[in-house]
């Protein structure tokens, strides 16, 4: 069972990405602040649901929450920052677009660059503690891979629709292949 609140406070938000590990795309995060009730049957952290579970929560999520925002940071960013700098870039640009200022932030993981004047906790393996981590995963999670999609029917060697842009055998043997796209990250181990 999850839990609903770290501090108790009403508008704690619970922030995420996802992908991190990928070879190709933008990461994404999302920062959702959950109403104290809101406990769907499923929600966890979006690597322990299925694709089916996530985009039946994503509506959920989106209808009930008290705020929500997805934010991402492009490959260029990533080139220039390293994976973890935009990693805080995206999740910050969540953060900033939520319709509510939240009073404290639940951070998957062990690190995270302060937001002034926004306290934050970080909680290693938080998506499978907190609803408002695991919405705010979900929510990630499902628009990463719909991105990757639409950028898979200009790319369709690269097996995004599948993928999402992680170094499967299949991602890897179609970079060998074709090399890599202007949507590959670079300075990343593509093979």
């Amino acid at each position: 069972m999850l839990l609903a609140s770290h501090t108790g406070h009403a508008l704690e938000a619970g922030l995420d990405e996802a992908g991190r590990g990928c070879l190709a795309g933008p990461v994404f995060a999302a920062a959702v602040i959950l109403p104290a009730a809101f406990n769907p049957r499923f929600l966890n952290d979006s690597k322990q649901l299925s694709a089916k579970q996530r985009e039946a929560l994503r509506p959920e999520i989106c209808a009930q929450a008290v705020a929500w925002a997805v934010g991402q940071a492009s490959v260029a960013e990533i080139g220039s920052l390293n994976i973890a700098q935009a990693s805080y870039l995206a999740m910050h640009r969540a953060v900033a677009a939520l319709a509510v200022v939240p009073a404290h932030l639940l951070v998957d993981g062990n690190r995270f660059a302060p937001l002034a004047g926004v306290p934050h906790t970080c909680i290693i393996g938080g998506d499978g503690l907190y609803r408002s981590i695991a919405a705010a995963s979900v929510l990630a999670k499902t628009f990463r891979d719909e991105h990757m999609r639409a950028l898979a029917a200009n790319f369709p060697a690269y097996g995004w629709e599948q993928n999402a842009g992680y170094p499967t055998l299949q991602h890897r043997a179609a970079i060998r292949a074709h090399g890599p796209c202007p949507h590959h990250r670079p300075g990343f181990r593509l093979l």
